[in-house]
Parts: C-alpha cells; structure tokens; sequence
C-alpha cells in the first residue's frame, strides 16, 4: 500500500494508528494560499445563534465565549452567522446600546413610578436624608403650593416631580447642575421625587427655562403664603439687601453691578432678598434687576408683603444705597417704617466734632464686640423727602467713622433701633450660606438654570432646613450646613411594601436626636406618591 501510493511503511502504520482513533480529518483540505478556519462546535454554534437571536453584536458574542472559555475571535463569529443566514446589525452608537463612551452604564430614562411596580424591592441610596424633610413638605402642602403656581409639566414627568427633582437636588447641596449625573443612578432619590429616576442635567435646565416671570412669581407667592399661616415669619422687622450673581462666559446682555464678596464692579446678574430678621428666613426674592430698575425694587416689593402678611406693622431695614429718599416718602406714605443710613459727605462728618449731648446707649447682644456705643439724636430734613426725619448718629462702635442712622420711627427707645439695624448683618450671612451650601447658580456651569427659578429654590430649601432644625434639640440655631453634615448626609435603605415607604437609617452618632423629634405629630402621608405612609426607622 506504501509502494503504490508513494509513502513509506511507517507512514502508513501511523495514519492506521491515528484512523483507529478517530484522529483523521476527513474534510475538503484547504486550498493553497488560504488560511485554515476556526472550527466550531455544534454547542458553540448553538449559543452564537441564540445570541444574535437577543440583538447581540458579534464583538459581545466574542466575549461572551471568552468568559466560557472558548478563545473565538470576531471574525470566526461574524462567518458562523453568515452561514446561519443572519445579516449584519445595523451599526449603533455606544448610547443606544446602552453604554457611554468609556463604558458606563447609561441611567434609565425619567419617568413617574408606581409603588405597585416596586412592590417588595429594597435600595440603597446615597440620598436617603431627603427623606427627613418629607414630613415638612407635606405640611406646607406641597400639591396645593404647585397647583396654585400651574407649573407646566411634560408627557412623562409631573410638575410635582420636577419641582422635586431640583429640590432634592438643593437639599443635598450639589454644587452644579451638571453633577446631576452623581445622583443619575440612585433610585431612593427618584422615588423621593416620585420617579424611578432623577431628570438628566440636560432636561433639568430646558425645564427651568421654560417656566416664564409668572410661574416663578406664583410659585413664591404660594409657598411664602402657606409658611405664613404656619406662624415661621415674625414680619415685624424685613432686612432687605441686593446680591450680584457673577457670569464669566458671554457677558454681552450683562450690566455691571457692584459684587461685595469680590470688592469691584463685574458683569453679572442683580439679585434681591428680603429676609424676616426674627427667623432668618429669606421671604422673597426677585432676579434680573437692571441698573435703572434697582431704586424702585423695594416698592416692588411692599405689594407683596402687604398680600403676605397682613395687618402686621413691619420695619424695612436696608443699606444707605438701597433706593432714593423719595422712594422713602412713598414708604412713610404706604404706613411702613424703615430704618437706613444717611449718605455722609466730609462737610457731614466734619460737623460731627461740633456737636454735644452725646449718649451711651447699651445694645443687649450678649457677642457685640462694642456694646455701648455713643449717640447723638436730632431731626433733619432731606432733599426727596417731604417732613422730617429722625437721625441717629452713632460713633464708639468699632468703625472709623460714625454712622447715620435715619428713620420714619420716633417711637422706638434708641437702643432698639441702633440694634436692629446692626443686626441686619443677618440677611449677608444668609446670602453667604445660600452662595455656599445651596451654591446659588453663579452662572458658570455648563448647565444653566434660570437664576430667579434657581433663587426661588434656594429659599424653599433654607425653609426647610430650618423646619428641621426647630424640631432638633439642641440644634435650633444651626445652619444648614452643619444640619447637613450631621443628619442628613449618609446612606440609607428604602424598602417599599404594602404601599407603605420605610426608610432605615444606619448607626451615627445623632441618631437619638431624630430619633426624639415628634415625627408622629408630622403628617406622614406623602401625596406625590399617592398618599403612601412613610416610616423612617434610626439604629
């Protein structure tokens, strides 16, 4: 047999050795200049077709064997589904299959959810302290606050819901809007917005920008009315102050106003706040302010605290450029009182060493660096103003130069006046912490919110973080930031059963505070999840 087809006779014993053994390939040889193919087993055959058969592209076939074991390259599976028949997918961006560029997972896509679908599910979010505020918010009545506003809302996402989103977002002190992609995957705080997952930055700002002057100014008027029933503003003293919030990038629709924190004039947007003294709350706010407009904004104002708090004698307290001396006619005109400061020239101060029958007054604030000053009271007469006006010189309080004091009041004992004036310092630092914590846009974020919207938030979240700080002994007086720190940063489990929402706390350190606060005289039915009970549990 080896003579006549040319092999030798070891040859020959050695190809019957490997036929007994089935080691003999029996297929159509390659042909000369071709590669040999990968052979494929009738099991990975199977699992390739079934594959493909769930849209699979041949590179994640690829891998999926890999992780089997079995080293196939794309090549070898892109030919296997050409002899099953399959043609090639249609090419797809990494967003559509599900993935971004570098691989991470995509967040679903925002839409209301249902306790029904959730049934028996337990999370985990890095944002469960939202939740501490749950109880306040139904008592201001959030639904009516938000019907009253006819915020507009899409196909897929509620008003409710919207106004949520950006709300979890400020209680949580997330310094821009384009970090929402932090919170993008945490479904505790979806549901605390009623959706399975929070709004992408992108959909976030074109929502603000699409609400015009009335929505905000409803939204204000709602929630300033509802917390004055509920007794959080004493009214009876209104510190008032404007803020500048910077831009850095086209500053060509821009005027430019004098920014106090940077000590210079920049481009940027005006901005008011008219805090209550007693409280520190901030009551109302207006944005957008042109240079000419600036003077008249504290009449602009009065309309609306007249609506709010009615019947309530209320002093204005504001800086000595804060409007014009004939604006203050009209506010003694409108029965208001006020308190500011005289614009001082060298002729003023230099009468001021003339003058005798000082007086040392004692202000009752137990951290006043200087609390005996000097005073001097007469009554004087300015140009814009029509009548009188009581003046108040003040020296020996840690300044350079004396202040003048002028007000509409002369009722009010000295020592009353001159302290409530030097409290208006109140309304700076709540701007400050609104800057910091609530990181007031500043307008140089890739993602843009409209600032009076952004304003509007910032002091719905001061609200209630100070509703949550008078239910806190020994806490009363805390800011918003050491709240923050304290309490509602921290991880934390929500269950959902029986339409029921229990949220578990692990173990800090102040615990047994929260776990004190009266939580059974707060409303716990939350009427944006459709009137489901809510449960916080504290180890």
């Amino acid at each position: 047999m080896a003579e006549r087809f040319g092999y030798s006779p070891g040859y020959v014993s050695q190809l019957r050795h490997q036929f007994r053994h089935g080691k003999i390939d029996f297929s159509e040889p390659v042909a000369e200049g071709k590669a040999a193919r990968y052979k494929i087993s009738v099991t990975a055959r199977q699992k390739i077709i079934e594959w493909r058969q769930k849209l699979l592209s041949a590179g994640e076939i690829a891998e999926l064997l890999a992780h089997e074991g079995s080293d196939v390259s794309v090549r070898t599976v892109e030919r296997v589904l050409a002899e099953e028949g399959f043609p090639r997918l249609p090419r797809r961006t990494q967003l559509k299959i599900g993935r971004t560029v570098k691989g991470a997972l995509v967040p679903a896509r925002a839409e209301s959810a249902s306790l029904a679908k959730l049934e028996g599910q337990r999370m985990e979010s890095a944002g469960a302290g939202v939740f501490l505020f749950a109880p306040f918010l139904a008592q201001f009545g959030l639904s009516e606050v938000i019907k009253k506003a006819k915020l507009p809302e899409s196909k897929y996402i509620s008003a409710q819901s919207y106004f949520l989103s950006f709300l979890a977002l400020k209680l949580l002190g997330t310094e821009r809007y384009a970090h929402v992609g932090e919170h993008a995957f945490d479904p505790g705080l979806g549901l605390f917005a009623g959706l399975n997952v929070l709004p992408k930055c992108t959909a976030l700002s074109t929502y603000s920008y699409s609400l015009d002057q009335a929505h905000i100014t409803r939204l204000q008027g709602a929630f300033v009315s509802q917390a004055s029933r509920l007794g959080l503003y004493d009214g009876s003293i209104v510190n008032l102050d404007f803020h500048t919030v910077p831009h850095f990038g086209d500053e060509s629709v821009l005027e430019e106003h004098w920014a106090g924190a940077r000590n210079k004039r920049m481009k940027g947007v005006l901005t008011l706040f008219a805090q209550d003294a007693q409280s520190k709350l901030i009551l109302y706010t207006a944005a957008d302010i042109q240079r000419q407009e600036a003077d008249d904004q504290v009449l602009a104002f009065l309309p609306f605290w007249q609506r709010v708090c009615r019947g309530v004698s209320t002093t204005f307290i504001f800086d000595s450029k804060f409007t014009t001396y004939s604006n203050l006619a009209e506010l003694d005109h409108q029965g208001i009182r006020f308190i500011t400061l005289r614009r001082r020239g060298q002729k003023i101060l230099d009468q001021v060493e003339k003058l005798e029958l000082w007086k040392r007054i004692s202000i009752p604030h137990e951290k006043r660096k200087y609390p005996n000053p000097s005073v001097h009271e007469s009554t004087v007469e300015l140009r814009g103003y029509e009548g009188r006006l009581r003046q108040i010189i003040v020296r020996g309080n840690g300044r350079e130069k004396p202040a003048f004091l002028i007000t509409n009041d002369f009722e009010t004992p000295v020592e009353l006046l001159v302290g409530n004036y030097a409290r208006r310092w109140r309304v700076e630092n709540g701007i400050a912490e609104a800057v910091k914590f609530f990181h007031l846009n500043a307008l140089s974020s890739p993602i843009l919110i409209k600032v009076h919207f952004d304003l509007v938030m910032t002091m719905i979240a001061d609200t209630l973080y100070w509703r949550l700080a008078q239910n806190l002994r020994g806490f009363e007086n805390c800011d918003a930031p050491k709240l923050f720190r304290n309490f509602v940063r921290g991880q934390g489990i929500v269950e959902v059963e029986d339409s029921q929402l229990t949220v578990t706390y692990p173990r800090r350190a102040h615990n047994p505070i929260l776990r004190a606060v009266p939580w059974q005289h707060l409303p716990s039915s939350l009427p944006w999840l459709g009137g489901a009970k809510l449960t916080m549990q504290f180890k």
